[in-house]
């Protein structure tokens, strides 16, 4: 079971699967029902593709890192890891065919921001220069990219007009969630963010303030979705970002759960997963 588990988190499956999950959720906000759509093909393998080109650049520029545990699956397994690259270009050039000239034009400055947040902008003599080393910005940029795709995929396709000020609240509420959980993963890259001189905030706050932030982004989130949904009585979407936010605060401040080597990538991550099923299994009741 370990090495299962090992395998769809170091491949990426699992994060792919959250973000595909995430879309269906905005599907049950928009409209109360979830259906399968060919763009739910593009959001998985656009996250497949990404983080895995993520990965491989990663390996590829900074050699060192594969020596770092959250690349030890890959260390361990460099040949199904390279099927599992192939596998994640292929589909998302293929899902990309499949997707509106305007769903393209409208997420084109999102791809851009996210290949450059893993390629290298510019070389100088002494180093390669990401996005993701500009001062503080790693994680707002995750979380904008992941409100984007994830919420207004889902919106450009439907049919319906929504209200404007919704859309604007999932976007915040998903932008909030996501940056709550993305602080842990820059306080376990505190040593070597610190050695690059990148200025984070962990860095900046401590490592306890930067937890009590992220808890208290969470009850941002919590709150916000609550008045949100409650305004328009769907009960059930209420229940499930109480929960979720309740869970999530738990896990984020669990100095038990930190010790667990899949802290972050499986149950930070998982987050959104459970979130997302909780959205579905109380949409049916």
């Amino acid at each position: 079971m370990k090495r299962f588990f090992d395998a769809i988190i170091g491949s990426n499956l699992y994060i792919s699967a959250a973000a595909l999950l995430l879309a269906i959720q905005t599907q049950i906000q928009l409209t109360g029902t979830a259906r399968w759509h060919p763009y739910l093909f593009l959001i998985f393998f656009a996250t497949l593709f990404e983080y895995n080109v993520h990965r491989l650049t990663t390996i590829i520029f900074f050699p060192q890192a594969l020596e770092s545990p959250k690349h030890q699956w890959v260390r361990g397994n460099r040949h199904l890891f390279r099927i599992v690259v192939v596998i994640s270009v292929l589909g998302f050039c293929a899902t990309l065919f499949e997707a509106k000239t305007e769903v393209l034009i409208a997420l084109a400055p999102f791809a851009v921001l996210t290949v450059f947040y893993s390629m290298p902008v510019s070389k100088t003599a002494r180093k390669l220069f990401r996005l993701r080393e500009i001062p503080y910005l790693k994680i707002f940029l995750i979380a904008i990219v992941w409100s984007a795709v994830t919420v207004l995929l889902p919106v450009m396709y439907e049919t319906q007009t929504f209200s404007s000020t919704g859309i604007r609240l999932m976007l915040l509420e998903r932008f909030l969630f996501v940056l709550a959980i993305t602080i842990p993963f820059d306080i376990r890259d505190m040593d070597t963010d610190q050695e690059g001189r990148l200025r984070t905030i962990p860095l900046t706050l401590g490592k306890a303030s930067s937890v009590k932030l992220a808890i208290t982004i969470m009850i941002a989130f919590t709150v916000i979705s609550m008045i949100h949904y409650s305004t328009v009585e769907q009960w059930n979407l209420v229940s499930a970002f109480f929960v979720s936010g309740l869970t999530t605060m738990y896990f984020v401040g669990s100095k038990r759960l930190q010790s667990s080597p899949w802290y972050h990538y499986g149950i930070l991550d998982g987050t959104m997963i459970v979130q997302a099923l909780l959205v579905l299994l109380l949409n049916t009741l």
